[in-house]
């Protein structure tokens, strides 16, 4: 404590103005670093906050990596499901946004799904306008998405919209569009999509449903009956002529 008397306190500031100065290059790339990530964070929560009205302004890291949207289904046609865009509301970023034309409907499609007719009225009687879902970008062809649907079934359960039509009996499993057929997300949904459609093909559901033998019977009855009727024709044509 003795051999301490007389000097001044240690000025830190000082000590870290000197290591500033001396490392003057560091600190300004620490700075711009800084700035640069701020600037990136911003851009993308900007993207995130930004409702979508067309396919085409969906930008392109958004399907690459397989991005999940919010929306609601306006309507369902043989061409896809009609989804408005609910976009991620952060009221900071979104007061520095531009308010324009936000209407438009997003064209989805269920992918990995080939779907029937009876599939279409299906989706038609079993989502509602008003339904919050999420639809998972998995490819774009043109204006139109290939996306994996869930809707909310209630509170706490939820329904992929691709495997419960397979599930049915009312789509055919078919390629992924959009997706590498070498990469890992590929095979995973590929197997869903199957392991779904073999439900379906086990319960005889949909597409699948193979005759009853009370059915067969009839038929085979039916075409009896027109072959009788064909050769008493027959039979009439010659005593006729």
């Amino acid at each position: 404590m003795a051999g301490q008397q007389g000097r001044e306190p240690t000025n830190f500031i000082a000590l870290l103005s000197e290591w500033a100065d001396a490392h003057l290059t560091l600190v300004r790339s620490i700075s711009t670093g800084m700035a640069i990530a701020g600037v990136i964070l911003l851009a993308k929560s900007i993207k995130l906050t930004t409702k979508f009205t067309n396919a085409l302004e969906i930008p392109v890291e958004f399907i690459e990596k397989n991005v999940k949207l919010r929306g609601r289904i306006h309507h369902v046609s043989e061409q896809g499901l009609e989804i408005e865009h609910i976009p991620i509301s952060l009221p900071i970023i979104s007061s520095l946004q531009k308010r324009g034309h936000s209407d438009g409907f997003l064209l989805v499609r269920l992918a990995g799904v080939e779907l029937t007719p009876s599939g279409t009225s299906w989706l038609k009687e079993e989502t509602k306008p008003a339904q919050m879902m999420w639809f998972q970008l998995l490819g774009r062809k043109d204006s139109t998405l290939d996306c994996l649907v869930i809707i909310n079934k209630g509170r706490f359960s939820s329904v992929c919209l691709n495997e419960e039509i397979l599930r049915q009996g009312l789509g055919r499993t078919v390629q992924i569009e959009g997706l590498a057929h070498d990469s890992k997300m590929y095979w995973k949904l590929h197997k869903r999509f199957l392991q779904a459609e073999l439900k379906a093909v086990k319960k005889n559901k949909g597409i699948w449903k193979e005759e009853t033998f009370i059915e067969k019977i009839k038929e085979h009855i039916r075409n009896y009956k027109y072959i009788q009727k064909l050769k008493q024709f027959a039979t009439w044509l010659r005593i006729r002529f």
